[in-house]
């Protein structure tokens, strides 16, 4: 079972939508499963964790409406108000749909680079577990420092990191990353998406040259049983095909072993968001 652990699904709505700048004009339309399923199948991809774009509890149930219709949605990552003194009974609302497998908070997007250490947001990172839910670390390179003391109060908490937390990569910066990185990768119950990293590159010019220094690292860090595959389709769409997405990871895993290769293109993301469990 091969699975893209990180895509996204929109109806364009250009007064929610304002992240989406005029840079991006390619993203001011809908994207929903049917174009989805046929890039998958066309790569060879069987499934897909549906990640949420918005911060919004509608958000979490247009995910989980489309999951629903589209067995080829394996899992869905939503947005709940993590920083709601009644989490435990949004949660327990959420733990009926068997799809839900985890939350994301786009803090990347918060002014304060330490959001994620804030008390009221602790308390609901706390909350999850008692759900059995993962939770998508968004962040900047920038957030890494706090994003490391983070994980370091919830060694039982499931995290993945998206994107390799946005690493400057059109500037060519790489050594700070780097160093919070490894320091992030020394929580054994930190995994890490093999994705967005086109859209970091300059969108015009990138390569998988340009692209190998950051994956060199990030191989280093979490080795083959903590990387996942993960398009980050339709924004790749700004810099590349979701054909050239996979195969940047395709290339550069060409010489691992048959099991090694499993485990980044579908066994991780399985295991990580619990799918197995949903039979």
């Amino acid at each position: 079972m091969r699975i893209d652990s990180h895509q996204h699904f929109w109806q364009y709505d250009p007064g929610r939508d304002g992240w989406i700048t005029d840079e991006m004009a390619a993203l001011k339309r809908d994207f929903l499963p049917d174009e989805l399923i046929q890039r998958m199948r066309e790569a060879g991809v069987d499934s897909s964790i549906a990640v949420q774009a918005d911060q919004s509890e509608t958000e979490t149930d247009f995910l989980l409406d489309l999951a629903a219709r589209n067995s080829a949605i394996a899992g869905v990552v939503g947005w709940v108000n993590l920083l709601d003194k009644n989490i435990d009974q949004r949660l327990e609302y959420f733990s009926h749909h068997p799809k839900l497998r985890g939350f994301r908070h786009i803090v990347q997007a918060e002014a304060d680079d330490r959001f994620l250490m804030r008390d009221d947001f602790l308390r609901g990172i706390k909350a999850l577990a008692r759900h059995n839910f993962t939770y998508d670390i968004l962040i900047y390179a920038r957030q890494l420092p706090a994003a490391v003391e983070f994980v370091d109060r919830f060694p039982a908490q499931k995290f993945v990191l998206d994107h390799l937390a946005k690493p400057l990569i059109k500037a060519g910066e790489i050594d700070a990353w780097a160093r919070t990185i490894r320091a992030l990768g020394h929580h054994r119950n930190v995994y890490c998406k093999l994705s967005g990293l086109v859209t970091e590159a300059d969108w015009t010019s990138w390569n998988a040259e340009t692209l190998r220094p950051y994956l060199d690292v990030a191989f280093e860090v979490f080795g083959t049983e903590r990387l996942m595959f993960g398009s980050d389709w339709p924004v790749c769409l700004l810099a590349a095909s979701y054909a050239q997405v996979k195969e940047v990871i395709e290339n550069y895993t060409h010489d691992l072993s048959a099991r090694e290769k499993e485990n980044i293109f579908g066994l991780n993301a399985a295991r990580f968001y619990g799918l197995a469990a949903q039979g």
